[in-house]
């Protein structure tokens, strides 16, 4: 069985991980760090330390109305996609132990879009 970092745990809800394949299992907020374990196979978990955490990105959609996802970008070993059965309550509880500053925004569809094509046909600099 996987030991827990946390000694207090303040929110436990059903998630989903998209690391690979799709994980299914339960996200636990605590004290010291972010933690998903997974149902199927107790070898499968993630555990992340607040100190760790570079940002928070939300996939915000419907103008906060809905967030079918968001991610935790570590400092070094890259970004962590989840979703969860209450994505808002899970992100508030990050909230306390994230400063709001480094929660943000993902783009939207024509965002990327926009940024894709300003490249691709925007002004070309001379090297």
């Amino acid at each position: 069985m996987v030991q827990s970092m946390n000694t207090k745990v303040d929110f436990v809800t059903a998630a989903n991980s998209y690391i690979g394949l799709t994980d299914y299992g339960k996200i636990m907020i605590g004290d010291k760090g972010f933690e998903f374990y997974n149902d199927r196979d107790a070898r499968k978990y993630i555990q992340i330390p607040w100190d760790d955490i570079d940002c928070v990105i939300a996939s915000v959609m419907f103008k906060g109305k809905w967030i079918p996802r968001y991610a935790l970008r570590t400092k070094k070993n890259g970004t962590y996609t989840f979703a969860s059965k209450h994505p808002k309550k899970v992100l508030r509880e990050i909230r306390k132990y994230v400063k709001p500053e480094r929660m943000v925004r993902s783009l939207t569809f024509f965002q990327v879009v926009k940024r894709g094509l300003k490249a691709k046909f925007g002004r070309k600099s001379s090297n």
